[in-house]
């Protein structure tokens, strides 16, 4: 799960997208985020669910017993007519007639009605004007997902590398090296089909094929790509990436495609008319779609909850090193849990820098695989000149300066902090997409 620097990298950005500028190296904040405190919600109202906090029905008691006892005594009973008149002519009318209230029969239908009333689901209470404008935000982006197609994504020149399947692993590592990408497609050109993406995972599993299995170590120069499902299945880890899209598919397509097959890319496959075989077009990052986004759609601005309120990013259980951490065991973390990024934080907890997986690519390019032996420390040494340090962002930060960083910066990922730079969380790319196409928007809709 490594950073979509691959085809970004590659492509030159003539259009649709402005220019990424690159962040200030070390830890630089997404977003200034004073006065950017979170509003506080009366309502308590779930991540950006809308606030329908739930009111108790008033139900209208009756006050009447219908259990009064007959007055014990004459002075209690009503009083008797004057004398002089016929007392005969009066009808006797008990005591406890009189303090008996009287109801009108109720119809069988008035019946069922009142206790609809009385059963139905209270009435939700008035939106809070923060939850609808994100509500409406997310919905316009949405809107606009749904009416581009991948294709749109793509700018006017770019340039695209693919690899045979037959090319050998360490060829393919010194091109990646030399062309500055992470990924690459792949070809299989005795079927003329698309065989994939390889990635930087794809390395990382090969490192801890001939880790575990050092007798072979001597056989990895002549190892070719086309032998990648042999080293998956044998150390039982994710097969290489297969997921692909027509490039007139809408966006929105594409992104629930990566989103569900946890891959960072998407490369987009399109049949030639004459010969009916398939054809690589181009490969959309989401990196690339975000900052799409963030520069064609101004209601990215309405997305003004901060992340505290939002069920976004890693929170808990995250995985973290220290710079003494040895480099094989930031690898085996990489791949047990399936992630791209491990924070290194000192013995008071406090961030001091990341171990990413495009680290590993340049340990052992050229073949040098002593340098797997080294600590995380002496591993980020190795990072090129040009390395633009890590993003950090706090819970005050708001969905909108996340995608406003976007936009100005090559960011993969942001590093959550607290005022002292503790860490607090991770929030990747794959987060934000995941957010921004999958939050409930408390009315059914997409």
């Amino acid at each position: 799960m490594e950073d979509e620097r691959a085809f970004d990298a590659a492509l030159t950005d003539g259009a649709p997208t402005s220019h990424a500028a690159h962040g200030p190296s070390h830890h630089h904040h997404s977003a200034d985020a004073a006065g950017h405190e979170a509003t506080n919600n009366q309502h308590a109202s779930p991540a950006i669910a809308s606030a329908s906090a739930s009111a108790s029905a008033s139900r209208r008691r009756g006050s009447s017993n219908n259990d009064h006892r007959r007055p014990s005594s004459a002075s209690d009973a009503p009083a008797l007519p004057p004398a002089g008149h016929a007392a005969a002519h009066l009808p006797f009318v008990a005591p406890a007639d009189l303090l008996r209230p009287h109801f009108r029969p109720i119809s069988s239908q008035a019946s069922r009605t009142r206790a609809g009333t009385a059963n139905s689901a209270p009435e939700p209470l008035p939106m809070h004007p923060q939850d609808r404008e994100q509500i409406e935000g997310l919905r316009a982006v949405r809107a606009f997902l749904k009416v581009r197609t991948s294709y749109d994504v793509l700018p006017l020149s770019y340039r695209l590398i693919i690899f045979d399947t037959s090319l050998l692993v360490k060829k393919s590592l010194n091109i990646l090296t030399q062309c500055a990408i992470v990924s690459v497609p792949l070809w299989d050109s005795k079927t003329s089909a698309f065989a994939g993406m390889l990635t930087v995972s794809d390395y990382i599993n090969v490192v801890q094929y001939y880790w575990q299995h050092q007798e072979e170590l001597s056989r990895i120069d002549k190892f070719k790509l086309s032998s990648l499902r042999d080293i998956e299945r044998a150390i039982g880890v994710t097969p290489i990436e297969t997921v692909s899209i027509h490039p007139l598919e809408p966006l929105y397509e594409a992104c629930r495609r990566m989103l569900a097959s946890r891959a960072r890319r998407i490369p987009l496959i399109d049949i030639d008319d004459e010969t009916q075989r398939e054809m690589v077009v181009s490969v959309v990052t989401q990196y690339r779609i975000l900052k799409f986004i963030s520069v064609n759609v101004k209601e990215t601005q309405m997305l003004r909850k901060p992340l505290r309120d939002l069920k976004v990013g890693t929170r808990e259980n995250l995985a973290t090193a220290t710079m003494d951490t040895p480099v094989m065991d930031c690898i085996q973390m990489l791949v047990k849990r399936n992630i791209s990024t491990i924070p290194i934080l000192d013995k008071d907890g406090t961030v001091l820098n990341v171990f990413e997986s495009v680290d590993v690519i340049a340990l052992i390019k050229g073949g040098d695989y002593e340098n797997l032996n080294l600590t995380a420390g002496q591993a980020l040494d190795k990072r090129s000149d040009d390395f633009p340090g890590i993003y950090t962002c706090t819970l005050n930060d708001r969905m909108d300066t996340i995608y406003d960083t976007v936009r100005k910066s090559r960011v993969h990922r942001l590093v959550i902090i607290d005022e002292n730079t503790k860490l607090k969380g991770l929030l990747s790319l794959s987060d934000i997409l995941d957010y921004t196409l999958n939050s409930p928007l408390g009315d059914g809709d997409d």
